[in-house]
């Protein structure tokens, strides 16, 4: 396995970082990495920040600390001061890279937290519940993902254009792609791209990733849905895709290969083919060569194909634990996601164990009532809730952003009458001008409750 230092040797004379300087990138790499190198030499390697906010210079840094085999978390600097003092808390880094001259009470005078595992990668996740957590992962994880991508997709280099933040997984793992195998990386704001302003490169030769957000808002622009109809391949994750939207991106060809995955499993682990995809296959595809998925009942009990469980997944892309403490269990990692496997082997997700909603004894989850709201063409976007009720136990709820000021829930309601089941039609309708998101398109689900709590005690009349 090829280390960061010959990753970075091998890509020396190539031009391969688009609209940035590749000579560049290696000479900050190489610098720092001959810095922590020295200060490492004198006794425990330190624990250091990455938060820059420049990517040639958040990248290069990210290669030199793992090739010196410090520790890294990787962290996200528009963080509110909250976050922030909760990360420093937790971390109580020895060296911070970016974040300008700002100071923190970092308080690492009493620094007794050692890491795991001298050369790990924290990767942040859990930020859009409030509590930042980080997934401990290694080059060789890292590593497993990408050959698992490229034994999957019959590729010996990957060709990666990002618009996703490179201290989230979802942006990392490109970069990852094209650095280890000697591939062209290019980046761009999504705001750059939605405005026109793009990046000259042979759409056929690159992969994209996007987030359904993304997705619905490159789709609403004729130009840039042609130009996203020349990609090889568009990897849709992050967050659940509704059906209209998967539907739309088929009537406009676009190579779309909806993708399942998480930080802990360094990004996917199933992914569907695009000629699949536009053969009208709906699924989060086939298991990556590197992972396996097993679907168990409550007891841990392996079900067949077609029965619906959790999902438990084995991988050697698989998060060693959460900082600072290992998994006890290195084997199996049960998710909260609940599915099925097909008698293809595709794996298919039904929604989160945790999302699920018990109203008047029915069990209910949201992903398909929220498809079948966004099926209706009246909402730009939507998310179902449950609010305790003393009659039915939970009292289904949906906040939307109605796409026309004239919509009314009234409308909605009618037309899900011959779609979804009586039970099965939210009690609760509260417009909203936008819904808490993050940058990865996942909601924030208790800042919902928050919004639907207050609004019922004080109803719009």
């Amino acid at each position: 396995m090829e280390r960061p230092l010959d990753c970075l040797n091998n890509l020396a004379q190539n031009d391969w970082f688009i609209g940035y300087n590749s000579r560049q990138f290696n000479q900050i790499a190489q610098e720092l990495y001959l810095q922590l190198t020295q200060l490492s030499a004198c006794g425990t390697p330190p624990k250091i920040i990455l938060a820059e906010r420049e990517p040639l210079r958040f990248l290069a840094s990210f290669i030199a600390v793992c090739a010196a085999n410090c520790p890294v978390f990787l962290c996200n600097p528009d963080w509110g001061t909250q976050e922030w003092q909760q990360v420093f808390d937790l971390v109580q880094p020895d060296i911070i890279l970016g974040m300008g001259n700002r100071e923190w009470n970092i308080g690492n005078e009493n620094n007794n937290i050692q890491c795991p595992i001298p050369n790990s990668i924290m990767i942040p996740t859990g930020g859009s519940s409030g509590q930042i957590k980080f997934a401990i992962h290694t080059w060789e994880t890292l590593i497993a993902s990408v050959q698992g991508f490229t034994e999957y997709f019959q590729l010996k280099q990957v060709n990666s254009f990002c618009m996703l933040p490179l201290y989230h997984v979802s942006g990392l793992m490109q970069f990852m792609r094209s650095f280890i195998t000697v591939g062209k990386l290019a980046i761009q704001p999504f705001k750059a791209v939605e405005s026109g302003q793009i990046l000259n490169i042979k759409q056929s030769e690159f992969f994209i990733s996007l987030v359904p957000t993304q997705l619905q808002r490159l789709l609403q622009n004729p130009e840039l849905t042609e130009w996203l109809s020349h990609f090889n391949t568009v990897l849709l994750g992050g967050a659940p895709a509704w059906s209209e939207l998967l539907e739309k991106a088929r009537f406009h060809h676009i190579r779309l290969a909806p993708t399942y995955g998480m930080t802990e499993t360094a990004s996917q682990i199933a992914t569907l083919k695009p000629d699949d995809f536009l053969g009208g296959k709906m699924s989060s595809g086939q298991i990556l060569p590197h992972a396996k998925v097993t679907i168990r009942n409550q007891q841990g009990e392996i079900l067949n194909s077609n029965q619906i469980g959790n999902i438990t997944i084995y991988a050697q892309s698989l998060a060693l634990g959460y900082y600072p403490q290992t998994r006890e269990n290195k084997t199996d990692f049960q998710v909260d996601d609940l599915g099925f496997l097909d008698e293809q082997g595709h794996l298919n997700i039904v929604g989160r164990s945790s999302d699920k909603i018990i109203t008047g004894g029915e069990n209910i989850y949201p992903a398909e009532i929220e498809s079948a709201i966004q099926a209706t063409q009246m909402v730009a976007d939507i998310c179902v809730i449950g609010i305790p009720d003393k009659h039915w136990g939970q009292a289904l709820t949906a906040i939307y952003i109605p796409k026309k000021s004239d919509t009314s829930a009234l409308k909605i309601q009618t037309l899900l009458k011959d779609k979804l089941s009586k039970f099965k039609i939210p009690k609760y309708w509260i417009p909203q001008q936008n819904l808490p998101r993050n940058s990865q398109g996942k909601i924030n689900r208790q800042q919902l409750q928050q919004i639907a709590t207050e609004f019922l005690q004080n109803p719009i009349t």
